[in-house]
């Protein structure tokens, strides 16, 4: 049986003076709650434990090899992962606001380091949480569970974007689907980051903008 527990409305009141945010709760918390409703209780827990956090362009949230403990809301900015292959970067995914940023792969099997560096392609503005914090909120708010598995869909299809673009064999179909994915970052970001995570040279991408123009 599910109980249902409220916090006194003093502690509520601390938690939105923390935050001082119009709607009175943090971005991660609207966030969760606009991918599913949730009771206040696990808002109050959500604003409680989350925090903020800068990183500058060109600056790394994580290193290939370092262990993850957090994941991260993108407020603002645009980050990338990628992995080095002697002296070359491929680019492995690129993000950018209203969407999650972590190491999945370490984040969520503590014992493996992460396979990939994320930097951040411009000045970021994160919300972060602890993977402690996540099991709690699992553990002890039903609901939570939900916006999980929202989650992990929505971040599915993604993965099955990349993998659909890795297996086009033209260059000018990767980059059209490309901007019809992730359209707003096409004139956001360096070619050389979008160049790379399409698997193809600056210069075969460049003569496909001038031809697409």
């Amino acid at each position: 049986m599910l109980v249902r527990i409220e916090l006194p409305p003093e502690e509520h009141s601390v938690f939105s003076k923390k935050w001082n945010q119009e709607w009175g709760r943090s971005p991660m918390a609207f966030f969760v709650n606009h991918i599913h409703p949730v009771r206040s209780v696990l808002l109050d827990y959500i604003d409680e434990h989350c925090f903020t956090y800068t990183i500058r362009k060109g600056k790394l949230l994580l290193k290939a090899g370092e262990f993850c403990h957090h994941l991260y809301f993108v407020r603002r900015g645009v980050l990338r992962a990628y992995i080095q292959e002697d002296a070359k970067e491929i680019t492995t995914w690129i993000t950018a606001e209203e969407e999650m940023v972590t190491s999945i792969r370490s984040l969520f099997d503590p014992g493996q380091p992460s396979l990939e560096n994320i930097q951040a392609i411009e000045d970021c503005e994160l919300v972060g949480a602890q993977y402690a914090s996540l099991q709690y909120a699992y553990d002890h708010f039903i609901e939570m569970n939900i916006v999980g598995r929202k989650l992990l869909e929505r971040y599915y299809c993604d993965a099955e974007e990349r993998a659909y673009i890795s297996r086009l064999n033209r260059a000018e179909s990767k980059y059209r689907h490309f901007i019809h994915t992730k359209g707003r970052l096409v004139n956001r970001i360096p070619l050389k980051y979008i160049a790379s995570y399409l698997g193809m040279t600056l210069e075969t991408l460049s003569r496909i903008r001038s031809k697409i123009r």
